[in-house]
């Protein structure tokens, strides 16, 4: 895989913003599979958490290896503890990485921009913003995951104690339930959606987050969406469980495409 590090000055930000990137090869080296599909590559855009940046995936998992085999670009971008919202009281993270990211990645690569390429996932923060995207453009993706995913933001900040966060995010706690932040509000929202991607959801069971993983995936059936959902056995909130779910994503990808083949 080749590994970029891009840097570019947002106007969704109107700051300049550093993005990692992973796109595939034909040749590679020892130990490290190849694509010889010479299409232009599918897109992940992978998302981070609450205490991370753009260079976690590629400093804490295989990412690039695990990606190594298939035509696929992983595009990793950075938006501090945004939530991958407009924030009331800072920048708009959500313009950022639901249009201008994108609009971005395909004038500087050469990408797949059919939207049955094109996923999303996330970790904790990461998982509600792969989640959000999701939910609000499902005719934009093929699929999308969260892994241990921040999917009740009302429960979460409760749990961590992040009331400032609140404010300067939303403006309020009670901005929250029942709007365009609301996942749970999105599942019926978008119920009726022409097109759906299929959603991958994952939590270790001694997750701090789990309580909204199993409140969440139901919410997601009732309301039509395919959802394929895992739960690790005494797993935890850390990056060996994060690392094992994004192999495991990559591969659901390919598995999915060769099974629609057959």
């Amino acid at each position: 895989m080749a590994f970029l590090q891009v840097q570019f000055f947002s106007a969704a930000l109107n700051v300049a913003s550093t993005v990692n990137v992973i796109l595939p090869e034909v040749n590679q080296g020892i130990g490290m599979g190849s694509s010889k599909d010479e299409r232009p590559p599918k897109v992940l855009y992978l998302l981070h958490g609450y205490s991370d940046d753009h260079s976690i995936w590629m400093r804490r998992t295989s990412v690039e290896r695990y990606a190594a085999s298939h035509n696929l670009a992983v595009i990793m971008p950075a938006v501090n503890h945004s939530f991958y919202c407009n924030e009331v009281y800072g920048e708009k993270y959500w313009d950022y990485v639901s249009d201008e990211l994108p609009r971005t990645m395909h004038r500087f690569f050469r990408l797949s921009n059919k939207p049955e390429d094109t996923y999303v996932a996330g970790l904790s923060m990461g998982g509600y913003g792969a989640m959000r995207l999701a939910l609000t453009y499902p005719e934009h993706f093929a699929g999308a995951a969260s892994f241990s995913g921040a999917v009740d933001l009302e429960t979460i900040f409760y749990q961590r104690h992040l009331g400032t966060e609140i404010d300067r995010v939303f403006g309020s706690q009670k901005q929250i339930k029942g709007s365009e932040y609301d996942l749970f509000y999105l599942t019926e929202k978008n119920a009726k959606a022409a097109h759906k991607p299929w959603l991958y959801v994952s939590c270790g069971t001694k997750d701090f987050l789990f309580d909204q993983h199993k409140a969440f995936v139901p919410a997601l059936r009732k309301n039509g969406w395919s959802v394929m959902s895992h739960e690790e056995p005494d797993a935890v909130h850390e990056w060996g469980f994060w690392d094992e779910q994004i192999k495991a994503f990559i591969e659901l990808i390919y598995a999915r495409e060769d099974a629609d083949r057959d």
